[in-house]
């Protein structure tokens, strides 16, 4: 159903076009905050599947549309969606002929009762998620259940053995039978019964990025001894917990989260991405050396949460109730939870649901978003009593505020050191906190410093949006968490850049440029390098300011990242020093009017050219401009 639809925005001619689509993918990355916000038409012509009417029914599955949807089928309408990162589906049996008009209007236009309304990202309108058309026997499993998959699979671990506790979601008559297999699929359990409990004895555990076993559940529905409907999912055993002095633990042992942060977006993609574009940032993040990840700031696509229960990421996975509270738009916070929560249960790799993000920023009815925050949470434990509740707040929510301590954990984002002056205020928040709550399990759930591939500066200061002053930001924010061994987890904002069409920071306005990759996913900035140093144990050795090439000083400083204990740098075929040092090197180097550095750590090298010259390149200081973030609109 993804090809050749017809495309209609106000004032533009009908296109046709493919879904994933989004009609933001360019003004909602080009700054001015002007994108288009409102109304799209989508038409397709189909025609009916293959179906028995008297014993089938047939649904239409989107897996995504921003933000809300009003669907019609030959000019009736069958069905509406508020929120746009969910699934959803919609009967169409009583409706659907031979030849079939498909119509969806979409609507990412203002309002005050769906989120995200308010945010530092852009909300790209549009069928941005496959459609598909399901066709189903009129005995089967739930397909209505906020776009559940129709069953649920509740593994704990007792001694050796896997107890696996499957529920199918079907009221009526027949038997369901339930069949465990493991990654080789051989069969280690079964049973029967719409909510049956088996054993997998000498249970392989779902262990992070060191072995993240997957099995797989099969639920078969037996009507008249005839099967009549068959779901299946994959999941993973596992423990967990979280200590508010010793921080976090997988089955049993310490798992210190080193984690980061991820949009949907790519650069004039928008969040309209394939699998290609999901598989190709999950590669990057596994070569950072990540084992957490923090999916903001709503529900991702259901093949990114696949792809990190095969890498073993620890997820935080959240509903965008995010920077201001409307009284309007609790129905949506709770519809969109019970979403996240129904389609994404059966995921091993996510840990915790986030119910909000920075809400107190621009909140003024405090005792409403107080209210509606209660309520996630008791929904949360109500729905998934496996898991803790967090929520991330802004700097300037003091620890004292009572929304901090609603969830069973909490992370801070904090941006000390980038916003405001002090790298230090880190340390002294963490142990402030830490003070007055020693039994409140915390994280930083945001920190980073923008960096522009393009700017560069030989002292690196913040706010001149250098790949330099972003490196040094994150040298010291590493050795800050390294004394803080209580915190539960630190999320780095972010892997990626992304748009955000407010913005106007760095030169190129319309993007955020916190990550440690570049939008288009071409450039791996320093930073990069430094978190791979720290979190990685293949050797490899990595020569910064490789796009600082042209410099105007007698003598430069090198910086080199590395895992491996010695680095020896050479100018020219020249060894200029051997140092010993724990993953950053820094080097004095006399410069030449040619200078070909080489790095050589163990068996790795890098090799990058400099260029000595008279006078500072000026392309390589940030133009003087308003700046304006996200807030001051």
């Amino acid at each position: 159903m993804n090809e050749n639809w017809n495309f209609k925005k106000p004032g533009s001619n009908e296109e046709i076009i493919d879904v994933p689509h989004t009609w933001n993918a360019f003004d909602g990355q080009d700054g001015g905050n002007d994108y288009f916000r409102g109304e799209c038409i989508y038409r397709k012509a189909f025609e009916a599947p293959e179906i028995d009417f008297n014993n089938e029914e047939v649904y239409i599955q989107f897996a995504g549309v921003n933000a809300s949807a009003k669907v019609f089928i030959n000019n009736t309408e069958v069905g509406h969606h508020n929120g746009g990162y969910s699934t959803f589906r919609i009967n169409i049996s009583r409706h659907i002929k031979k030849e079939n008009l498909l119509v969806v209007r979409v609507d990412n236009g203002v309002n005050d009762y769906v989120y995200p309304q308010m945010a530092d990202f852009t909300f790209y309108g549009g069928i941005y998620r496959d459609v598909d058309l399901i066709v189903v026997s009129k005995e089967h499993f739930d397909l209505d259940f906020y776009g559940g998959p129709g069953i649920k699979v509740t593994p704990s671990v007792e001694g050796g053995t896997g107890i696996v506790r499957v529920q199918t979601y079907y009221d009526g008559p027949g038997e369901v039978h339930v069949s465990i297999f493991d990654r080789d699929g051989k069969k280690v359990a079964e049973g029967t019964g719409k909510d049956s409990t088996l054993s997998i004895p000498n249970v392989r555990l779902w262990d992070g990025v060191k072995d993240p076993y997957l099995y797989k559940a099969m639920a078969v529905l037996m009507v008249s001894n005839n099967p009549t409907d068959t779901v299946e999912t994959r999941f993973g055993v596992r423990t967990f917990e979280i200590d508010p002095k010793k921080g976090f633990f997988l089955n049993g042992r310490p798992y210190p989260l080193r984690g980061v942060s991820r949009h949907q977006d790519w650069l004039g993609i928008g969040n309209a991405l394939k699998k290609e574009h999901h598989e190709k940032d999950m590669e990057i993040i596994k070569e950072v050396g990540a084992n957490a990840i923090r999916l903001a700031h709503y529900q991702h696509d259901q093949y990114f949460y696949d792809l990190c229960d095969e890498a073993g990421l620890i997820v935080w996975a959240e509903i965008p109730y995010i920077s201001s509270h409307m009284n309007n738009g609790m129905d949506n916070t709770i519809s969109q939870m019970k979403e996240l929560i129904a389609q994404n249960y059966n995921h091993p790799s996510i840990i915790t649901w986030g119910i909000s993000n920075e809400i107190t920023i621009c909140t003024k009815d405090k005792k409403s978003m107080y209210k509606n925050h209660m309520i996630l949470n008791d929904l949360c434990h109500e729905w998934d009593p496996t898991r803790p509740t967090t929520l991330a707040v802004y700097a300037v929510c003091s620890i004292f505020n009572p929304t901090v301590h609603i969830t069973d954990v909490v992370g801070y984002n904090f941006y000390l050191g980038w916003y405001v002056p002090g790298k230090w205020l880190n340390d002294a928040f963490l142990k402030l906190f830490h003070l007055f709550f020693p039994n409140r399990c915390l994280c930083y759930s945001e920190y980073g410093a923008e960096g522009m591939p393009n700017l560069h500066s030989k002292r690196g200061r913040r706010g001149d949006h250098s790949e330099e002053y972003q490196a040094k930001y994150h040298e010291y924010m590493l050795k800050c968490f390294k004394r803080y061994p209580y915190l539960w987890g630190t999320f780095l904002w972010n892997m990626f850049d992304f748009g955000s069409d407010a913005r106007d920071q760095g030169g190129v306005p319309g993007r955020n440029h916190k990550g440690l990759v570049t939008f288009d996913r071409k450039i791996k900035k320093d930073s990069f390098y430094l978190y791979k140093a720290w979190w990685t144990d293949d050797p490899f050795v990595y020569i910064c300011g490789r796009r600082y090439r042209y410099r105007n000083e007698k003598v430069t400083t090198v910086k080199v990242y590395s895992n491996q204990p010695v680095v020896e740098l050479y100018n020219n075929g020249v060894l200029v020093e051997t140092k010993k040092a724990d993953k950053v090197f820094v080097f004095k180097v006399p410069l030449e009017d040619e200078n070909n550095i080489l790095a050589v750590a163990g068996d790795s090298k890098d090799s990058i050219t400099i260029n000595k010259v008279q006078k500072f390149y000026k392309p390589y200081r940030l133009k003087k401009s308003k700046s304006k973030n996200w807030v001051n609109l």
